[in-house]
């Protein structure tokens, strides 16, 4: 349908498509793409840009933001790090003003009307400059799980907001000779699935650039373990043709991140000696994710990194949902033909660590 000019503050991610990155950021343009593609994606909105900057000139935050960065300078590392932490204190603080917050509301009821009342959701940053084809540098800011009611959600915006000037986000900007306020940062705000297995897949092999191949990686529960680095995943490499899996390594899997609904939060847990040494994927459940894995290949004419999961209350698909897509950026740029290079150990490591930022609550 595309964005109408009344979609200032909040946008369906059925109403935006991939070439509104500067209004929704990234991962949403990612959303709004498997979306027309006809792909299964939990249900969610964009809260923009426009909102952000908005927030910034009110009462001319951002000037203060300015000063504060140019009172320091690029070597002075402990400064950098106070002046960041400045920064994200000024940001959570600031007010929105009544009509971003109504608008943000509003989303977030319109998507309770549609599934159910009190809905928990995912909080997602969304940079402008982040999961896109030519960046480098993405997951800049943070996620929130399972955030459920209209006010948790309008404060973990914000918190994304701010998870812009973290001082890792402000030195990757200056060694790239990127202005910190040229970057603007938007908010996915899209259901929680609550995952039986979760992962990661890519349609080509990372260790070698074979495009015949489809690598799956997958563990119980949500998937955010695996994409930061805490928990050790299975790994299938599937034919990409016959989608038959030509190799499997399973993984021992002691624990697990769930949803805790009681409180409103995700909890570890760990794994019952029965599933630890089980594959986190039936059979039907991995020729399912390969199979949508490589329409989403087919349908964007390049490879794709990929973020899903198995929703248990779903039938088609054995449950597949997929919850974000990028483009794969290290062989896609490749002019000559694959050849294995030994800067890539098997299994998709760190080239999807951006999917999903760490939780908030390993913050605290």
């Amino acid at each position: 349908m595309g964005i109408q000019h009344g979609d200032q503050y909040v946008i369906a991610f059925e109403r935006a498509s991939n070439h509104d990155v500067s209004l929704i950021g990234g991962k949403c343009a990612g959303l709004a793409s498997l979306v027309a593609a006809g792909a299964a994606v939990p249900p969610g909105f964009a809260v923009t840009t426009r909102a952000y900057l908005e927030t910034l000139t009110a009462r001319n935050l951002g000037r203060e933001i300015r000063t504060r960065i140019e009172a320091v300078t690029e070597q002075d590392v402990e400064a950098q790090a106070d002046i960041a932490r400045e920064i994200q204190d000024l940001i959570r603080s600031e007010p929105m003003s009544d009509r971003i917050t109504d608008a943000v509301r509003f989303g977030y009821e319109r998507l309770c009307a549609l599934t159910a009342c009190d809905l928990p959701v995912a909080v997602r940053s969304s940079g402008t400059s982040e999961d896109m084809p030519d960046a480098s540098f993405a997951g800049q800011g943070d996620t929130y799980l399972w955030t459920v009611g209209a006010d948790a959600v309008v404060d973990r915006v914000r918190d994304c907001w701010a998870s812009l000037f973290t001082a890792r986000a402000m030195a990757y900007r200056g060694k790239h000779n990127l202005v910190h306020l040229d970057q603007a940062m938007a908010v996915a705000v899209q259901q929680m699935v609550d995952a039986r297995a979760a992962g990661v897949a890519m349609s080509l092999d990372p260790s070698n650039g074979d495009r015949s191949k489809i690598v799956i990686e997958s563990v119980w529960g949500l998937g955010e373990p695996l994409v930061s680095g805490l928990a050790t995943p299975d790994y299938f490499v599937v034919d990409k043709v016959l989608l038959e899996p030509i190799k499997r390594v399973v993984a021992s899997k002691p624990t697990e991140l769930v949803a805790d609904i009681a409180n409103q939060t995700t909890m570890l847990r760990e794994v019952d000696e029965a599933r630890r040494n089980v594959a986190s994927l039936t059979e039907a459940q991995l020729r399912a994710v390969a199979r949508v894995v490589k329409a989403i290949d087919r349908s964007f004419g390049a490879p794709q990194d990929v973020e899903w999961a198995i929703d248990p209350r779903r039938t088609d698909d054995e449950g597949v949902v997929l919850l974000q897509c990028r483009p794969e950026t290290v062989w896609s740029r490749k002019a000559c033909s694959p050849v294995v290079s030994k800067s890539y150990a098997p299994g998709i490591e760190g080239v999807l660590s951006t999917l999903m930022a760490p939780l908030a609550s390993r913050k605290h």
